[in-house]
């Protein structure tokens, strides 16, 4: 039984959504709750698959883990496991987030090679160079990757040899309770860098410089408890102001904090959208003209476009007039949605790791296939704008980052449900 996306396309979309906490800080956040010495409390927590994954390991560690409506109540493990578990450690890219956690509870920790998303070669080794320079040893065998270290992890200096966003979150766990103080330098600046500190330091840690270039850690011998809400979901906010752009209408998204939008907002604007907040916390979008191109798009890291907004906002200006370029320079295979998008009717064109589209074209209904979480989202963008019906096959790559995108759309106004059909 596959899971599906069943879309009638070409209405506007109006009214208003409220963003759930964001997945790219949920993760690592759940990961470094393992830290903890006392009970940690993480509000509205988005019900995905990949967080099930991440309960699953959690429990297999030893933490109690319960849900309470929205928020998830995690205590410490009185004796912390080392193995996690194979099926939920290759599910999703965000397993590698307990080797710095296990490895500091547990002296020792032994993981399958991290799965998820299949965007092209994922490289983990700065995050495992950082750790061997802190004391870790490394130990590969048969598909799994083992740390250990006969003591506390010591503090170093240590330049990433690329922004990396897992690698930093990775070596900001490490450096939380190593020994000494750590230097971490040419690291990300993403929202949720700071998000993961910001909950580190709830808990004790001393942390100063997340946002920024260069982080400075004080690390600490122990860590205790405490209560935090994630930031909100900035792929999530771009997802439904794509959706507008496709489709037409207005939409406010609330409890937004201050630019969830970001550069996203500046292409949309390009393209004849209208942004602007309302209220505080808030983020409207609208669109009621024809739809232009915006010519050239790089991804990039923080500050820049984010490589996860790529496929949604591809998916948003698909049918625009005029020309269109979406390059993504993080991962080699970020388009892979790009034979859905013709299938719909985009003129698109894969050009190494671009897309480019062209139009103005009339998207009409197909049956399409997700390969990846973004891309899917981007189909399900594409199809809300396009005449007729569309079925987007694959869709459970969709519930590891939307934990209802049907209905999420459907209170503005689509015609969308999810469903289970059989393969052939």
């Amino acid at each position: 039984m596959g899971e599906i996306l069943r879309v009638r396309g070409g209405r506007p979309l109006e009214g208003t959504v409220r963003l759930p906490s964001a997945k790219n800080s949920v993760l690592p956040i759940l990961a470094a709750a393992v830290l903890a010495d006392g009970p940690v409390v993480l509000r509205d927590v988005p019900d995905l698959a990949d967080v099930h994954a991440s309960v699953a390991i959690l429990r297999a560690l030893g933490l109690t883990v319960r849900r309470r409506g929205g928020d998830l109540h995690l205590l410490p493990a009185p004796v912390p496991g080392w193995q996690l578990p194979e099926a939920p450690a290759r599910a999703m890219r965000s397993s590698v987030f307990y080797l710095a956690p296990v490895l500091h509870r547990a002296g020792c920790v032994r993981m399958p090679m991290p799965g998820g998303c299949r965007l092209g070669p994922r490289p983990i080794d700065i995050h495992l160079d950082g750790l061997s320079r802190m004391g870790a040893q490394t130990l590969w065998e048969d598909g799994w990757l083992e740390l250990r270290t006969s003591a506390r992890l010591q503090g170093i200096d240590y330049t990433l040899r690329l922004p990396s966003v897992g690698a930093t979150e990775t070596l900001l766990m490490a450096a939380a309770l190593a020994k000494g103080d750590t230097v971490l330098r040419n690291v990300a600046r993403e929202p949720e860098i700071r998000d993961l500190a910001d909950f580190l330091n709830a808990c004790g840690a001393r942390i100063e410089g997340a946002g920024q270039p260069v982080i400075r850690v004080q690390g600490k011998t122990s860590l205790h408890g405490a209560r935090h809400r994630p930031i909100p979901d900035r792929i999530v906010a771009a997802t439904v102001a794509a959706a507008v752009a496709g489709c037409g209408g207005c939409v406010t998204m609330l409890g937004t904090g201050e630019d969830p939008l970001g550069p996203v907002a500046d292409v949309l604007e390009r393209a004849g959208c209208h942004t602007d907040h309302p209220v505080p916390e808030s983020w409207r979008v609208q669109r009621q003209d024809r739809l232009q191109g915006v010519g050239l798009v790089r991804t990039g890291v923080w500050p820049g476009f984010s490589t996860d907004a790529a496929p949604v906002v591809a998916g948003g200006l698909l049918a625009a007039q005029g020309d269109t370029v979406v390059e993504d320079t993080v991962f080699e295979d970020r388009f892979a949605c790009a034979e859905g998008f013709a299938q719909l009717g985009g003129q698109v064109c894969r050009r190494g790791r671009a897309l480019a589209m062209h139009g103005p074209v009339q998207l009409s209904g197909a049956r399409v296939r997700a390969a990846d979480l973004r891309g899917g989202a981007g189909l399900a963008v594409a199809a809300l704008a396009a005449a007729g019906e569309s079925v987007v096959e694959g869709a459970e790559y969709v519930r590891r980052g939307y934990a209802d995108l049907a209905g999420m759309f459907r209170a503005l106004g689509a015609d969308v449900c999810a469903g289970r059909e059989n393969r052939a």
